[in-house]
């Protein structure tokens, strides 16, 4: 994000600079989902998006895009990664009903918890109230297979629209590298690119924490990206 909410400094993450739009790449069959969560960003369209997918498959990236395009229009947004629900308190979401996009992460984690899952059931009746907010959530599973203890929780996760983030063809995924590469500066040959996706784990999350490693080293030893280098600095 460009700058963070007053509100989001309570929160102990960093919401990245380079996750937004521009440097995610859409797998075939996500293109609606992109639309959807552009004008839910910008406030041409209110309610809620549900959006699932698998671990590291780009959930959290289009959550803090969503955030940075906000931003961008002169909209408040708020990012709730439910995954640390142990470490931050309920309470957060006191209010939250006036910011205008919430962006709620990994909420099937706090399947189970009574206490965060009434703190979630209550936001979304005050979202629901509000002509002001916007909510995108994101869960590993479809809605009606999270383990809600709070059977009305799990029929508000169905009210809006909801998408199944499509996995990335291997094509799709040297693009994607090949373009985030490109936006810091780097030239990511193709032969090198596929080399990447042959020898490491092939999400995303995990490749491109890869090329920012690769990204400083190139930059400390004034070397190209090369398959020898990349063996080196990776030890592979």
């Amino acid at each position: 994000m460009t700058q963070n909410s007053p509100l989001q400094l309570s929160l102990p993450v960093y919401l990245p600079d380079d996750e937004t739009f521009n440097s995610y790449y859409p797998a075939a069959g996500n293109d609606e989902l992109i639309r959807e969560l552009h004008a839910f960003a910008t406030g041409a369209k209110k309610s809620s998006i549900y959006l699932w997918g698998p671990e590291k498959s780009g959930r959290t990236h289009l959550l803090h895009a969503a955030c940075a395009h906000a931003n961008e229009h002169d909209r408040t947004s708020f990012y709730i990664p439910l995954g640390i629900h142990a470490s931050i308190s309920p309470a957060l979401l006191e209010s939250l009903e006036t910011v205008n996009l919430i962006c709620i992460d990994d909420i099937d984690a706090i399947a189970g918890n009574p206490i965060w899952e009434e703190a979630v059931f209550d936001l979304f009746n005050r979202i629901a109230d509000s002509s002001n907010s916007s909510l995108i959530v994101s869960s590993s599973l479809n809605a009606k297979d999270v383990k809600f203890m709070l059977p009305d929780l799990t029929s508000r996760m169905q009210w809006g629209l909801s998408y199944q983030l499509q996995p990335m063809a291997d094509e799709d995924k040297l693009a994607a590298l090949q373009r985030r590469a490109s936006m810091r500066g780097l030239q990511l040959p193709e032969d090198v690119g596929r080399f990447l996706l042959n020898r490491l784990q092939r999400d995303l999350r995990t490749l491109f924490d890869v090329l920012d490693k690769l990204d400083k080293a190139s930059m400390v030893h004034q070397r190209k990206l090369t398959i020898p280098f990349i063996k080196e600095m990776l030890h592979l």
